[in-house]
């Protein structure tokens, strides 16, 4: 049975971007029907979203007024996703007005929202529109960070619309939990996340590393967003798009990496170390490239670099701070794990065996949960993002 999307598309440049998310939800086997609003046809004509979702896109909350559109299609949807959401929407929403179709929607609908919003950095940052976006939130309605880039004109800043891929992500991950998804058990936690793999540079073109692809931390990022949390993702040598939603720090070693760490997770909940951390780095970086000799090349001295999973369950930034660990075992998951979680300190250890199509760059896992007080969770194989989703199953019962 498809399920229900309504997309509604406000009055701003980057409508255009939302003509991508409609098509990636359709392919997905959504019903989707699009509801712009009437300054939104401006940018993206009414022809257009009605070819790509195959259903009529009106604003006018009079059409067929026999038919009570605006009552039907908010006890119809699965999910209502705006996108780009101005700030003129997101002000008419919070004050509950129903003067078109799409807000007099968003009063029937009982289903989760999602705003993501996009505009000028000085009208995202105004005091008007932050109190909207809180007092949507504090609603129940997710309301996404904008992302940061180039905006209309020569501008940059904070309240670019993230890429429709993400934004999609979004869609189905707030789908996926059915009507968990009106239950953002996160908001208001603030999370840090690491993904991908560090490198350790050992001249100007090579580095030891590992093939660690970020799927797995980028998963729990954006299930953490989805889920209302404030996220902050620090990602190492990961070729993937940026969550929407959450604030990306890029580091390369794994010095960066405990840098930016340390720094990120004084006052947050909750941390998540789902990178994989390069254990040595050479004690030594040529300053040019290392050349063959024809008699083999010199040993290459190696140092140990910090234990940042130790180092942050030690100096957590507050008592209630949860810290999760990741490792990757390749036999005796469980006694191995148990050893690793004692020796780390932390609440919570996925522990998941690497191979066989599983882990590093492949779309699922399987994973045992260790936590501290002796409990296991069995997480079968599936896709990273059901593994999140009991990673954060966890960490919330911890929070209540």
């Amino acid at each position: 049975m498809p399920r229900h999307v309504i997309l509604g598309v406000g009055a701003g440049i980057s409508a255009y971007k939302s003509c991508e998310l409609l098509r990636r939800l359709t392919e997905s086997g959504c019903d989707v029907r699009v509801i712009p609003t009437s300054d939104a046809l401006r940018f993206v004509g009414e022809a257009t979203w009605a070819a790509l979702s195959g259903r009529s896109a009106t604003p006018d909350l009079w059409a067929d007024v026999h038919d009570v559109p605006h009552v039907n299609l908010g006890k119809w949807a699965d999910l209502v996703f705006i996108a780009p959401a101005t700030a003129d929407l997101l002000a008419r929403a919070a004050a509950g007005r129903g003067d078109d179709l799409l807000t007099a929607t968003l009063l029937m609908a009982r289903c989760p929202v999602v705003f993501a919003p996009a505009m000028h950095t000085e009208m995202w940052e105004h005091p008007a529109t932050q109190a909207n976006v809180t007092l949507l939130r504090d609603r129940g309605v997710l309301v996404l960070e904008p992302a940061t880039g180039r905006l209309t004109g020569p501008d940059t800043g904070a309240g670019r619309l993230p890429e429709p891929a993400e934004l999609a992500e979004v869609a189905f991950r707030v789908l996926d939990r059915g009507t968990d998804g009106l239950r953002l058990d996160l908001l208001g936690r603030r999370v840090v996340v690491s993904a991908g793999g560090t490198r350790e540079e050992l001249d100007p073109v090579r580095f030891l590393g590992n093939w660690s692809s970020g799927m797995q931390g980028y998963a729990l990022a954006r299930t953490a967003v989805a889920r209302g949390a404030d996220v902050t993702l620090v990602s190492a040598n990961v070729a993937l798009d940026d969550p929407a939603g959450a604030k990306v720090i890029r580091v390369v070693s794994a010095i960066q990496l405990r840098e930016a760490m340390v720094s990120s997770c004084a006052g947050a909940d909750a941390v998540v170390m789902a990178a994989a951390v390069a254990d040595f780095r050479p004690a030594v970086r040529n300053k040019s490239k290392i050349k063959k000799t024809g008699t083999g090349p010199e040993p290459i001295r190696l140092t140990e670099n910090p234990d940042v999973l130790r180092e942050l369950s030690t100096r957590r930034g507050h008592r209630g701070q949860i810290v999760v660990g990741f490792g990757a075992e390749t036999e005796d998951l469980l006694g191995n794990g148990r050893a690793k979680l004692a020796r780390k300190g932390c609440d919570l250890l996925v522990v998941n065996q690497v191979g066989s199509g599983l882990a590093f760059g492949t779309s699922e896992n399987e994973a045992l949960v260790l936590a501290s007080d002796g409990s296991v969770t069995h997480v079968p194989r599936s896709r990273k993002e059901a593994l999140a989703d009991v990673v954060w199953d966890l960490v919330a019962a911890r929070f209540s």
